[in-house]
Formats: C-alpha cells, structure tokens, sequence
C-alpha cells in the first residue's frame, strides 16, 4: 500500500458517510418528523398529555358521519377502479386489439389531470348550464339538478381517477406471468374462459388486491374530487371537514384537525394492512419466467374490442374535457357556444390580466420546478446507498420516504402546519403562510416519485465505472458528480419531469397550507369556481390539461433515452 493511501481511503469514507447521515437526517425530517409531531398533537394537545380533544372529536356526530362517507365513497370509486381498470388491463394485455399505446396513453391521461379538474370537467358535462348540451340543444330544464352534485357522481369519478392505478397493477402483474402455466392449460383442453378464470384470475390475485389497495388509499385521501363535488352537495367527507374546520376556525381548532387527520391515515394504512393480510392467506409463487406476452386472437370479435376500448376513451377522457373546453371559450356560464359567443378572452383574462392567475402560474411552475430539481439532486445520492451501499439504515430510509406519499396528502398538510406554526428554533425562521411550508411539503410528498425510477437506474447500471474511480482514488463526492450522475441521469431527469407533472396541478397540500400571495394553479381553479366565475375557472383547468399532456408528449419523445418501462404510458 502506498504512503498516505490509508488516510486517503479514510477521507473518502469520511466523506462518504457524511453524505449518507445528511441524507438521514434530510429524510427523517421530510417524513417522519412531520408525522411524529401529527400524532403527538393528537394525544398531546398544546404539550399537554390528555385524552379531552381526542374524546371531543371521537364523540362528534359530524366525525363518525363524515368517516362513513369517507368509507363509502372510498369503497364505491374503489369497485369502480377495479371494474374499469380490470377490464381495460385484460383487453390490452391479453388480446390482439389494436392500437395500445395510443389506448394506454389516453386511458392514463385522468390519472395525471388532476382530480379537481377532473370534478370541474364532469360538473360542465351534465346540468343546464352546460355550454356543450346547450351548444347541442339537449340540456335539462333551468332549475334541474345537477346530477354528479350527489354521493353517486363521487364515487363514479373517483372510480374514473383512480382506474388508470388497477390498470397499471394488473398489466404489470399480466407481463410478469409465466406463459408456460397458460401453455399448460391450454394443451390440456381448457378454453379461454376456462384458463382467464382458473389459472389467470388466481395468478392476478396479488396484483389486483395492490391496485385495490392503491385505489382505495387514493379514494380516501382525495380532496379536489370530494370538495368540488361534495361541498356544492353538502356531502362531506374527512379530507373536506377538516378544509372546513380550518377554513371557519383556523390554528385554533389544529389539535381536533389532527386527530382527524390520524383518523384518515388510519383508515388509509387498514387498506394496506388487509391488502397484507389477503396476500399471506396464499402462496402465489409462480414456476418459469415470463416470456413473450400472451395475446388472444380475438378474430371477429376484435373490432368489437376496440370499439368498446375507444368508447371508454371518449367517456371518461374526450367527453369532460370537450365539455371543458366549451365552457372555456363561452362569454357567460350556462350560454351555448356559437360564433357569437365564442371568446377567448377567458384565456387572456388569467393569463395576462388578473394578478391572482398569474402569480399562481408563477408559483406553481417555481414550486413544481424547485422541488423536481431538489428531489433528482436527493434522490442520485439516496438510490446509490439503498442499492450499492445496502444497509438495514438504508433499506429504513426507502421504506419512510414513502410514508408522506402513501397517507393521504390532508394528513401531511396538517402535519407541516403543526410543525412550522411556530417559529424554527434556533434559526428563529418563520415559513408558515409563505411558499416555502408548501415546497417542503412537497419535498416531503412527492420524494418518492424522483426516488423509485432512480432505484431502478441504479439496479440496470454497471458498477464497473464507479468502482474503477475509487480504484484511482477518486472521493466519494468526485465520483458522484462525474461518474454516477452522468450515467443515471435520463432515469433521475424522468423521475424530476414526474414530480413537476404531479406537482404543477396539486391541490391536497396548497388548499389547506396557502396563504394570500402562496396560490396555487390547483387553488386558483378551487377558488375561481367557488366564487361563481367558472368560465375563468374552467379556462385554467384547460391550460392545465394542455400542459399535463404536452409534458407527457415530450417525455414519450425522450423515452428512447431511457429504460423500458419508466414511463406508465410507454410501457
């Protein structure tokens, strides 16, 4: 060994744990702080150890009555996920239709809009004051009721929000099936309803319980779809009583709102702990490897197929947003759109006049961009430990950055307002009510979407290089900066480009932690409609859409650059 080598070595070890105890103490500080001091307010209101707060809002009529719409809904858009996502999977994944990437691509667009302009969209679809039915000549009566304003119309778009999560499980759980067991059965007689419900349904059974489970946790925790709908229908559920008790009372009722808000990530976590529970009642472990893909010849039933796949499409994606699109470019709410109503002057409105839509724009596009950048530079360092360094520290550290994303967004809002409602110590630094509680909220939130493509970088790349600069001496820092994130970083840039898509339109997190001058695009688009100017409100909403499906455009044209399967809709 040569004179010094020895120090050498230490120094960049040294260095090395440095980096990974930042990391530590960074990822404890998104995730587990923020939740420990959720719960600690629950049972300690104010400091104070007692269980008065807790009994109080355990004993109110309107908890356990929004609890049940909460399970209600949740249940019902559930069935509705798994009903439409189930069927969609099975037709893509199994048979010879055609056309499946633009299928897939357009199935997964009302995962990535988000839910509010999701409600927005379906709100303008039925009612009479919908400028597509009134262009059309078919819209009801004045005075008729909107139907989606009802428990139905929640739970029927919840279903559609969340469905495109069941497809993703059960395509994924579909590609991985050995086609040798199929094989098998086939060559033993059985026909294709025979092998699809005895040998392929039991198969599924651990991807379709983790898609359930997905979209229930979903369903529960979901804010834009619950407040747009059911506070107009006077239906509310956990996420929208507790936007109402802080909206009405403000710090003053935060310990009952965080009691509530365990109370929704209780539910949350029962969905992943029998989601455990089904799965260990069996063995479904499979022999072989999966091979080529199956795919039924459908024959003369195949046009049918496709016409039923491209029906789907126009209800749930082509349907509300046409009917969006039309009450965006109307003078008036509820006027048909005709060569004399037709304006686009809604778009130059909140695009260059009013104050509030463009600083919102601006914030948005700052907080989804800020926290892209800072969640790729995290996540290079923290995927290099989990899957070349791997220690029961780090596998710890994969598991709690997910927590924040896992529970529903209401229950991390509270928890940052809990934390930042006071002033940091020591640096004495107040960020509650300014953009900063909401980007670390989001640095919390969305970790784990820049986090799990850049573990899977990881896990394709050669360690070779790496390994090949520390033979030469080159630090840990050195290596990082001119090895490591050279070689994974179209993984880690798609992972970015993730989070600023779910980011730039989110709504859980901003409506309960924005403040005058903080808004958001999300919180713009609530707030416009709830002061009645919806044809403004509708004219962002469309923007948004143009921009969420623009990004996904240019991600599927970069897709060459990275691996198979990264992106949902390429895969």
């Amino acid at each position: 060994m040569k004179p010094g080598s020895a120090g050498l070595r230490r120094v960049h070890v040294s260095g090395e744990r440095a980096v990974f105890v930042a990391l530590v103490v960074l990822v404890s500080g998104l995730s587990v702080v923020p939740m420990g001091r959720l719960v600690l307010e629950s049972i300690a209101p104010g400091g104070q150890f007692g269980t008065g707060v807790l009994h109080e809002v355990l004993d109110a009529r309107s908890t356990w009555r929004a609890t049940w719409r909460s399970l209600e809904t949740a249940v019902g858009g559930t069935v509705v996920s798994v009903l439409l996502g189930g069927a969609f999977a099975l037709l893509v994944a199994l048979t010879d239709i055609r056309g499946k990437r633009a299928l897939v691509f357009c199935f997964l667009i009302p995962l990535m809009i988000p839910p509010q302009v999701t409600a927005l969209s379906w709100v303008q679809v039925l009612g009479p004051s919908s400028a597509l039915l009134n262009t059309l000549g078919i819209a009801p009566p004045l005075g008729t009721p909107n139907p989606i304003y009802s428990r139905e119309g929640i739970i029927a778009l919840l279903g559609i929000q969340h469905a495109p999560l069941v497809f993703l499980a059960l395509r994924a759980g579909l590609r991985s099936m050995p086609r040798e067991m199929v094989e098998s059965a086939r060559a033993a007689g059985a026909g294709h309803w025979r092998v699809l419900f005895t040998v392929v349904s039991p198969l599924m059974t651990p991807a379709l319980v983790a898609g359930t489970a997905l979209a229930f946790i979903s369903s529960v925790g979901n804010f834009g779809i619950n407040a747009f709908i059911g506070i107009p229908a006077s239906y509310t559920v956990l996420p929208t009583l507790i936007y109402k008790r802080l909206a009405g009372f403000g710090p003053d009722v935060i310990s009952e709102v965080a009691v509530l808000s365990v109370l929704i990530g209780v539910i949350a976590f029962s969905g992943v702990l029998i989601q455990g529970w089904v799965l260990r009642k069996r063995d479904y472990r499979t022999v072989g490897v999966p091979s080529q893909p199956l795919a039924y010849v459908l024959g003369g039933w195949r046009p049918v197929a496709e016409t039923l796949c491209w029906a789907l499409i126009v209800l749930i994606l082509v349907l509300p947003v046409t009917a969006l699109l039309a009450t965006s470019l109307v003078s008036a709410y509820g006027v048909p759109l005709t060569s004399a109503t037709a304006t686009l002057d809604n778009y130059a409105e909140v695009m260059f006049r009013q104050a509030v839509t463009i600083r919102a724009f601006s914030n948005s596009f700052v907080l989804a961009g800020g926290a892209a950048i800072a969640l790729t530079a995290i996540a290079i360092p923290l995927a290099y430990f989990i899957v070349w360094r791997p220690s029961p520290l780090a596998r710890l550290l994969n598991l709690i950055a997910e927590l924040p994303y896992a529970l529903p967004g209401v229950v991390l809002a509270i928890a940052c307002i809990l934390l930042f409602l006071k002033p940091i110590p020591i640096v004495h630094l107040t960020i509650y009510s300014t953009l900063w509680i909401i980007f670390v909220a989001y640095l919390g939130r969305f970790l784990t979407l820049a986090l799990r493509p850049t573990i899977s970088g990881f896990h394709q790349l050669d360690r070779q290089l790496e390994e090949a600069a520390q033979m030469a001496g080159a630090s840990y820092l050195f290596r990082l900066r001119t090895v490591l994130a050279p070689l994974v970083a179209p993984i880690a840039v798609a992972g970015g480009l993730l989070v600023f898509m779910t980011a730039f339109n989110e709504l859980t997190v901003s409506a309960l932690l924005w403040s005058s001058g903080s808004e958001t695009v999300g919180v713009v688009v609530f707030n416009l409609d709830d002061g009645g100017f919806t044809v403004l409100a509708a004219a962002v909403a469309m923007l948004t859409v143009i921009a969420i499906v623009a990004l996904m455009l240019v991600s599927s044209a970069c897709s060459r650059w990275m691996p198979r399967g990264l992106l949902p809709w390429e895969a």
